[in-house]
């Protein structure tokens, strides 16, 4: 089998990529599947499917071997020798081994079996498998450290069994899985006896591995030393920040602690610069949305603002409007708590309520810098709000974000925190909703084989016709090895636009405001969320059950 267009058919390794490595490979030698790893075009999870696709060894199956622990037959020595080669001895009967190894190309191992002269049976392992198994061999030999209050030789045992290899490489190596499939979270949770491993891909969690429930302190407490935490303190919750460079990436990795009764949980969110692309055409807007939104930035003066849960992607989407207006001749100052990504000739400042530098404080700091342009990261408070938009009615272009369920009802949140009506009537340009759902993976979609049940059940005619689209395309996720059989690949923006004209000024902000706000919009064919979703799901983007998941 030609190696490199199995590389490139499927495990998707650019042309470009393959290049390079060939050529380095040819000035400085070296086995081209690990310059690839370094460059972080595969990872060590493709590694074993690459193996088992070139040599035909079936893969490691931990299920197969329930009680997967050192044989007492075969003397120690050759235990810890199996492992200087990443590979782990899992059943010996007679003159046969059943051996699970992680590169069954390496020389020196192959040395070794020859000379221990017995025949072998060979399973491919991922990097995580192999850790877990020397982390389990390693801790049977040790007392579990697992109690409230710390000793100091107890705490002096953990910090050192936490920066062991088998602990780092284990660690390393979830991680370097998760950057690999895209994900922006990595959960790590106690959970029925053993300790759970899910990564958030595209919004939606999804369970990776599942480790051994002793692997649970040394994996937390080389985190807490990393993103300097406490790790003697359990009971409360605790966050910290870690700076590190894996899989050829710089890496951001913001990291929670919160007690549970069966422990702690630890989530990792992945901050990647090079990841974010901020462009209008990458938000997936629809195009009618776009060109009223684009008429708003041309504006001097006024607020914008973004409304959606956590996680639906306002701060992205303000940070690509701030990226079409960031120009020489104009000052931006941005004001966020916290600061994730470093936008290019824009200042951003962090706040901190600890010494009263909240987003009130900093906003009266901020207006006297001459800014032309002002971001708020959040609303929360009447203070915040009047200043804000009080700011916009002496000359400044002010983005900001507010937690509601659409665009209208942002009006009603702040005027729930105590914003006067004529400050709102005077000030605000336009609202606008946002949900993410994720994109249909270029790959793999089909069209759909329910598409007339669907738009039976749906308006998506009315939707199409609406929109002026003829040719409606409804798709199907499937699934294949570019989007981690997910049938998904990056999300797409589902918006709600509401646009604070005369007519909408006019109407009392009462408890009736709402359901005229949304006919004053149907009046003017422009769409709710769930209906935009439609739009996205008749254009072949996504699909109904994405769209009734994050709108329904």
């Amino acid at each position: 089998m030609d190696t490199k267009k199995l590389l490139i058919d499927e495990f998707s390794v650019s042309l470009s990529d393959l290049e390079k490595a060939s050529a380095y490979q040819e000035r400085y030698s070296g086995r081209l599947e690990h310059i690839l790893i370094n460059m972080g075009s595969l990872t060590e999870e493709d590694l074993a499917l690459l193996y088992h696709k070139l040599l035909g060894y079936p893969l490691f199956d931990a299920d197969l071997f329930p009680n997967w622990q050192a044989s007492d037959s075969v003397n120690f020595d050759v235990h810890e020798q199996l492992k200087k080669f990443d590979s782990v001895l899992l059943k010996v009967s007679s003159n046969e081994w059943e051996i699970a190894c992680k590169d069954p190309l390496n020389v020196d191992l192959s040395q070794f079996l020859i000379s221990q002269q017995v025949s072998l049976s060979v399973f491919i392992a991922t990097e995580v498998q192999l850790q877990s198994y020397f982390f389990e061999i390693q801790s049977k030999t040790e007392a579990n450290i697992d109690v409230e209050e710390l000793t100091g030789d107890e705490e002096a045992r953990l910090r050192e069994l936490a920066s062991e290899a088998p602990t780092v490489n284990l660690l390393n190596s979830l991680i370097t899985k998760a950057l690999a499939r895209g994900a922006s979270d990595m959960h790590l949770e106690p959970y029925k006896g053993r300790f759970r491993v899910r990564y958030r891909i595209d919004g939606v969690l999804h369970e990776v591995d599942s480790l051994a429930a002793k692997m649970r302190l040394p994996i937390t407490t080389r985190l807490k030393i990393l993103s300097g935490m406490d790790i003697a303190e359990k009971r409360r919750p605790q966050d910290g920040k870690i700076e590190m460079r894996i899989a050829n990436q710089d890496l951001d990795i913001r990291v929670s602690a919160l007690p549970l009764n069966e422990g702690e949980s630890i989530v990792m969110r992945f901050l990647r610069q090079e990841s974010i692309n901020y462009d209008m055409s990458v938000l997936g807007l629809s195009q009618d949305t776009q060109q009223l939104i684009n008429q708003d930035l041309r504006k001097t003066t006024g607020v914008i603002l973004m409304t959606g849960p956590t996680g639906s992607g306002k701060t992205t989407t303000l940070y690509t409007f701030l990226n079409e207006l960031n120009t020489s001749n104009v000052k931006i100052i941005t004001l966020e708590d916290p600061v994730e990504y470093q936008l290019e000739g824009i200042n951003q400042v962090q706040i901190n309520s600890e010494i009263g530098f909240d987003f009130a404080a900093g906003l009266r700091s901020i207006v006297r810098q001459d800014p032309d342009i002002i971001m708020v990261g959040e609303i929360r408070d009447k203070e915040t709000a009047q200043i804000a938009l009080q700011s916009a009615l002496t000359g400044h272009l002010v983005f900001s974000t507010v937690h509601t369920n659409d665009a209208a009802s942002a009006y009603t949140r702040l005027l729930d925190l105590g914003v006067e009506e004529f400050l709102l009537n005077a000030a605000l340009v336009s609202v606008v909703a946002q949900r993410l759902a994720r994109r249909l993976c270029s790959h793999c979609s089909i069209p759909s084989s329910q598409a007339k049940e669907l738009m039976l059940k749906y308006p998506l005619e009315q939707t199409a016709l609406n929109a002026g689209i003829n040719n409606i395309d409804i798709r199907d996720a499937v699934g294949c090895e570019y989007c981690n059989n997910s049938g998904y690949k990056g999300r797409i923006a589902i918006n709600e636009y509401l646009r604070c004209d005369d007519e909408i000024k006019a109407i009392p902000k009462d408890d009736q405001f709402i359901p005229k706000a949304h006919k004053h919009n149907v009046s003017l064919k422009r769409r709710n969320l769930m209906e935009d979703g439609f739009y996205k799901v008749v254009t072949g983007v996504t699909t109904i059950d994405e769209v009734l998941r994050v709108a329904g």
